[in-house]
């Protein structure tokens, strides 16, 4: 009897969440791994729903051919996927369209980091979600810990690999809710002994490299925190940011064409502005030294992918071209009313040939006068 209830007050929390009258509602399922149950968890959900009287489809279920996941999807009304060829192979991709034109009021979306098959309309699957948010339908999603692009870094130090299919953070501030399903180390690793993950054949090699209790309980730490941190920005953002205004409102990221540099001073700055609620910019100046014609293809290469990056994690990047550096951060402070800028420890050297030019004082100078935050990443 408890439980029951227990879930029926979950779905009417959904179903009471502030509606946000332009946009679908974004409801997040976040594990730490493969296995923790967030399908199961969505399914169970999409019943309830369904008892609730909601117009609900399922857009993109993947069961992994787990048996009590796969019972469950009976019952369910499910949207046939789009079937699409690549490379001689038939492979099955979320219709968007077809969700879009039924207009169901809640869709189920698994596997959020998904990346679509060159020449859909979107490369990733979370644009796809946001395309169904915008036409005022609300998503139930999935995905794990790991593809979340500013924890990338922390992923790959735990378990030795790097996640190429990734989410920017910002999916999930524009969340209404995030769930963190969360197992014990014991308790996913009995899962996997049991073929409940996956397929027998594959348990040994699973509990020799990404099942180790060590690297699971780093995982969940990193899953619990998220969680937590996502809820308590929320209560900053909605409750406190409305009696005290906030200073770090508008965040300056300023790179050069180092591509490492640039990239972790990137994931830092929208971390920060993630954690904050900010807006943030990403500032390139082009000296003539790094004219188009004096850097690599490499590094003009990198210089792209940094701000296509950028704008994935919500920066607007300004580039100009200009030889004094700081007189283009003065100005771009100025146009944007920065209050923090980020920059990376090479800069360091760049801002020793600034101080022989006396432009750095008047950097200063304006930095104190605009009481603008300025942060040197490591």
């Amino acid at each position: 009897m408890g439980m029951a209830d227990d879930k029926e007050k979950r779905v009417q929390q959904f179903l009471n969440l502030n509606r946000n009258e332009t946009k679908g509602r974004l409801k997040i399922y976040v594990g730490m791994s493969a296995g923790v149950g967030k399908t199961y968890r969505m399914l169970q959900e999409a019943h309830n729903l369904l008892r609730n009287g909601k117009n609900l489809k399922v857009g993109y279920i993947e069961t992994h051919g787990r048996k009590e996941t796969q019972e469950l999807v009976e019952g369910l009304p499910v949207i046939p996927r789009r079937e699409v060829f690549y490379k001689g192979k038939k492979l099955d991709e979320l219709d968007v369209q077809a969700i879009l034109l039924l207009q169901p009021e809640v869709v189920i979306v698994d596997e959020l980091a998904h990346s679509n098959i060159p020449g859909s309309k979107n490369e990733k699957r979370w644009q796809d979600v946001m395309d169904i948010l915008d036409a005022r339908i609300d998503v139930i999603t999935a995905v794990n810990i790991q593809h979340i692009e500013s924890i990338n870094e922390d992923v790959k130090v735990i378990t030795g690999i790097e996640v190429q299919e990734r989410i920017p953070d910002k999916i999930l501030q524009i969340a209404d809710e995030v769930v963190n399903i969360d197992l014990t180390a014991d308790e996913l690793i009995t899962r996997l002994k049991e073929g409940k993950i996956y397929d027998h054949s594959k348990v040994q090699s699973a509990l020799q490299n990404f099942f180790q209790p060590d690297k699971i309980l780093q995982l969940r730490e990193l899953a619990l925190k998220e969680v937590a941190g996502q809820v308590e920005r929320k209560v900053d953002y909605q409750i406190t940011a409305r009696q005290t205004p906030f200073r770090h409102d508008r965040f300056l990221a300023c790179i050069s064409s180092n591509h490492e540099v640039a990239q972790k001073i990137i994931r830092k700055t929208a971390r920060l502005a993630s954690y904050y609620n900010s807006q943030w910019y990403v500032l390139y100046v082009q000296t003539t030294k790094e004219a188009d014609d004096k850097i690599s293809l490499a590094a003009q290469r990198h210089l792209i992918n940094n701000f296509k990056n950028a704008t994935e994690l919500g920066a607007e990047v300004i580039r100009k071209k200009q030889e004094n550096v700081a007189h283009a951060i003065i100005e771009t402070t100025e146009e944007k009313n920065i209050t923090t800028i980020c920059i990376g420890k090479p800069h360091l050297n760049l801002f020793q040939i600034i101080l022989r030019t006396g432009v750095f004082n008047q950097l200063l100078k304006t930095l104190s006068k605009n009481n603008i935050d300025i942060i040197i990443l490591s």
